[in-house]
């Protein structure tokens, strides 16, 4: 229950925000006239001329669950008309928000933060998490118990095969076979030692011994060392804070791909990076939730191998105004450069985990 009250505060704070960064330009207003009450100009419409408030204001409990309500569902109304365009016209959706098509769309940082918000909402209802599967001490213990009855099974055949090695004639027949047999044993007992030493440590002995100079990151290779299961907490709770790392992580790489096309700014860019980011996010969602309801692994590995190249092309023909070979293209070097990314955002992660 505590999951889950956790995915629902996380969906809720991520409708929220993206509502509050995206302006509302479709509230009602009961009255066209008085004045303003944030900066006292004259009203002439639902919103003032001045700072943009709306002249209609709500001053009840049931407007703050309306709020939250839109803020979560639709923002106002307009994700019904950024979605579709999202999933089947990326291309088309960004160049007509860059061109100044604003209001009829949620804004594109709006939107990356509630599908992240989304995303991880849908990941801890689901109680999926990095776990190394690593034992703890009463699975050790059972572990390395096994493990010795075993040696000691080996240890006490080694020695009557050695003693029949002993007593064999030279040039038996048997000599051969006792000796595979015995070198079989020896393979037993060496196998056992090192899993118990292995289950008992932990960790590599050499892994701890790891010295670079930079204290910070010496004891935290040491103690991811000895936890590596807190690394991994670590690591995924950082990629839900520092998800908008990838944004500035991506535009370079899509910058390189139009560096001598001067009518395309980093702006552009870096809409393209975050409506990409957005529907790479909720199609993870989608997968995910389809994943814990039946599909199959077979359809869901297919669409991550398929809709992301295919979404990536789309919206690079539209957005752009490219031609399809030269769309083809750009989308090889964007899956590329989207690795490379994905690489360095894992690593920034990792950092992160190891050093906080």
């Amino acid at each position: 229950m505590t999951g889950e009250a956790e995915a629902a505060g996380d969906l809720v704070t991520g409708g929220l925000i993206a509502t509050a960064m995206t302006p509302d330009h479709a509230a009602p207003a009961d009255s066209a006239g008085g004045v303003c009450l944030n900066c006292g100009a004259a009203l002439a419409g639902a919103y003032c001329h001045g700072c943009g408030q709306p002249a209609h204001l709500h001053r009840s409990l049931g407007a703050l669950w309306h709020d939250i309500a839109h803020g979560v569902l639709h923002f106002e109304g307009r994700i019904w008309r950024t979605l579709p365009l999202l999933a089947w016209r990326p291309g088309e959706l960004t160049r007509r928000y860059i061109h100044g098509e604003r209001a009829r769309f949620v804004s594109p940082m709006a939107l990356f933060l509630f599908s992240v918000f989304l995303m991880f909402a849908v990941i801890s209802l689901l109680g999926a998490h990095l776990e190394t599967g690593q034992a703890d001490n009463g699975d050790r213990a059972r572990t390395n118990a096994a493990f010795d009855r075993e040696a000691a099974k080996a240890r006490a055949e080694l020695v009557t095969v050695d003693a029949a090695l002993r007593s064999a004639p030279a040039g038996a027949q048997d000599v051969a076979a006792l000796e595979r047999r015995r070198e079989r044993l020896n393979d037993t007992i060496a196998t056992a030692h090192v899993a118990t030493a292995g289950m008992t440590g932990g960790t590599s002995p050499d892994a701890l011994k790891l010295r670079t100079g930079w204290s910070s990151l010496d004891h935290g290779v040491e103690k991811a060392s000895k936890n590596p299961n807190l690394l991994l907490y670590k690591v995924q709770t950082n990629a839900y804070k520092f998800s908008w790392a990838l944004i500035p992580i991506s535009i370079p790489f899509l910058w390189l791909l139009f560096a001598w096309r001067r009518e395309f700014r980093l702006y552009d860019h870096a809409i393209f990076v975050i409506y990409s980011l957005s529907f790479m996010t909720l199609m993870v969602v989608l997968l995910t939730v389809g994943g814990a309801l039946g599909l199959s692994s077979a359809f869901i590995g297919g669409a991550v191998f398929l809709l992301p190249p295919l979404h990536m092309y789309r919206q690079l023909r539209g957005a752009y105004g490219l031609s399809a070979p030269a769309a083809a293209v750009r989308t090889a070097a964007l899956i590329l450069f989207a690795g490379i990314a994905a690489i360095l955002f894992i690593l920034l992660l990792l950092a992160l985990g190891l050093l906080g």
